[in-house]
């Protein structure tokens, strides 16, 4: 395999790193190959290589997967351990999943403790290790993200549901009892969490971030409560948890409908008690962090189902905030629009959306909400540059169909009903050729939307090649 890359993309688009270290060249091969189409892909086959290539990369790799077994005791797991350590060292951000036919549970746990985001055996199947990787990656963009917002703070938006939302965290800033934050994927939940914290009486105080989903279950208990040495394989030294660190600041809980039923009994003492012990440990410390809790499911309905612990949600849920989906903030994707186009000011180029493809930004739901929105954003700045965007672009960057009948206004459905022609005729108003043009460009737009962007199909269903939809489409 290569193991040279080309970084002379732009950053916002180019494929995420990911990088192999197995001392199996023909298992480095495989699952480049299996890897590459969603992967930039990089390889080793030994610790120290791997140190060098780290050296030589213009960018830091999103992922890690990692056999245990390395070069010069390809049977032990010695090697594998000390470059996790080298890979954390190197970036306390990179995910690494380990992948490793030394898979009994003592060296799981050892890898998990060492920092390791998850722990698969051979022989995997190619599917599931791709699930696994894919999920990594999106947890990552989500941790980006919330520091993305925590650094910038703002809560855009000047709809009727961003200003009850704001008027909640003023009520709930100061408040000692714990906050449940409700909302879909994507909806910025993390900036409520963080606005209750930096603005209330604790803001000079730790503000901890722990996401529930990104943490293995078998590890997510010591680093909420921390573990004496030798509490287990691995464990050589004490850690202290989150809620130790946490000390009187606030503890964020984020995707707290992940946590295991276990756990939760666990959590739902801390709560009561305000006491929790580390693993390994009878002593019990005291903890006065708030806790703000987040996730994108329905724990009334997780409650019901038996996933999720009926008294700790009544705990939890003292005091509850919604962050509404953008679909439900009226007049706030346009503001979002000009938000994200000046924070990407200084990496791409910027756009400007003409009259009616505003009107589709402004009619269009986002199913993915604002982290929808923004990647919209960044494609649009990215494939066209200082360049006006219009309908046809536009719709071709919507990540699900949706309504006609929500995007198209009235007058563009009844254009061409032959009342109205007959009054333009009578008025001395209607231009045969521009007339045709919209006609031209309502059908593109009707064949685009229908075919989610394929040229190929869209040109077939209008009976034109698809090089002359292309230039027509050029032209718009």
């Amino acid at each position: 395999m290569d193991k040279t890359l080309n970084y002379e993309m732009n950053e916002i688009t180019r494929k995420p790193i990911i990088l192999l270290i197995d001392d199996d060249p023909i298992i480095n091969e495989s699952m480049g190959f299996i890897l590459k189409k969603d992967f930039q892909v990089v390889s080793a086959e030994s610790r120290a290589e791997a140190k060098t290539l780290l050296a030589k990369l213009k960018h830091k790799p999103e992922l890690a997967l990692v056999d245990l077994g390395l070069p010069p005791h390809p049977h032990q797991p010695v090697e594998g351990f000390a470059l996790i350590e080298d890979l954390l060292a190197f970036d306390s951000e990179i995910k690494i999943l380990v992948l490793s036919g030394q898979s009994d549970e003592a060296n799981m746990h050892h890898a998990l403790t060492l920092g390791a985001v998850d722990f698969i055996p051979k022989p995997a199947n190619p599917a599931l290790l791709q699930t696994r990787l894919q999920h990594q990656l999106m947890l990552k963009q989500v941790e980006s993200e919330r520091q993305f917002l925590n650094d910038t703070n703002p809560i855009v938006g000047q709809s009727d549901a961003i200003s009850a939302l704001r008027e909640q965290i003023s009520q709930f800033t100061n408040t000692v009892f714990p906050v449940l934050i409700e909302g879909e994927s994507g909806t910025g939940k993390e900036l409520v969490a963080s606005a209750l914290h930096h603005q209330c009486n604790r803001k000079n105080k730790p503000y901890l971030v722990i996401n529930c989903a990104a943490i293995a279950p078998e590890l997510l208990e010591s680093q909420l409560f921390g573990h004496a040495k030798g509490a287990f394989t691995g464990a050589d030294k004490s850690h202290k948890g989150f809620f130790e660190e946490a000390g009187d600041g606030s503890l964020f809980l984020d995707e707290i409908g992940e946590m295991s039923y276990d756990l939760q009994a666990k959590l739902l003492r801390v709560l009561e008690s305000g006491e929790f012990h580390r693993i390994g440990e009878t002593r019990c410390i005291k903890s006065k962090a708030r806790i703000i809790a987040a996730t994108n499911k329905s724990l009334q309905q997780e409650v019901a189902s038996g996933n999720f612990r009926s008294d700790l949600f009544h705990r939890l849920s003292i005091l509850k905030i919604h962050m509404p989906p953008v679909r439900e903030r009226e007049g706030d994707s346009l503001l979002l629009l000009d938000h994200f186009l000046q924070f990407y000011a200084d990496s791409i180029k910027p756009i400007i959306l003409d009259d009616k493809a505003r009107q589709h930004w402004e009619a269009y739901h986002f199913p993915g909400n604002v982290r929808e929105l923004r990647n919209i954003v960044i494609r649009l700045c990215t494939k066209y540059p200082d360049q006006t965007i219009d309908t046809t672009r536009l719709l071709q960057e919507f990540e699900q169909p949706h309504s006609p009948q929500k995007v198209i206004n009235e007058a563009e459905l009844n254009m061409f009903s032959s009342q109205l022609i007959q009054q333009q005729l009578s008025n001395g108003e209607l231009n045969l050729n521009n007339l045709l043009k919209e006609l031209e460009e309502f059908v593109i737009q009707q064949a685009m939307q229908l075919y989610d962007g394929n040229l190929s199909k869209a040109a077939k269903a209008i009976q034109i090649n698809r090089t002359t939809l292309y230039s027509r489409m050029q032209k718009k």
